[in-house]
């Protein structure tokens, strides 16, 4: 009886990365379309001359480079052995915020909440890289 409950407590765990491995590998499809379909949006404002909004246009290049990155994400997850480093988020976020100050910096107060949070993400990276690592 124990050596029953053994093997299904063995196999929880692996049952478990096995439905997050199917789930990102799907996600990652997902993402990757909606790449390609932002590249043809892209393409489309690029060579539409009848509108000169930049900011359409700088936001679709926002919004192109987020799902860039979190497929590379995914990419990086597989490579590390089913392990998402905490940097490469710290790092998403930092770059997700400097492009919304690009697309969005009309208004200063958010400007200014926007640089305190790439300011608390450069210190949460900091005192990351600067604490020793258990190795285990």
């Amino acid at each position: 009886m124990k050596s029953a409950v053994e093997n299904i407590i063995r196999w929880i765990p692996l049952m478990l990365q096995l439905i997050l491995n199917v789930s990102l590998v799907i996600l990652a499809g997902i993402l990757s379309a909606l790449l390609v379909k932002e590249l043809i949006v892209f393409i489309e404002l690029l060579f539409n001359n009848d509108s000169n909004d930049y900011k359409l246009f700088l936001a679709n290049i926002l919004i192109f480079f987020l799902y860039f990155e979190f497929i590379s994400m995914i990419v990086k997850y597989f490579k590390e052995n089913y392990h998402f480093p905490l940097r490469y988020f710290i790092y998403i976020g930092i770059t997700a915020m400097i492009r919304l100050i690009i697309v969005d910096h009309d208004n200063p107060m958010n400007t200014l909440l926007y640089s305190i949070v790439i300011l608390v993400l450069i210190f949460g990276y900091f005192i990351m890289y600067i604490t020793p690592r258990e190795r285990s």
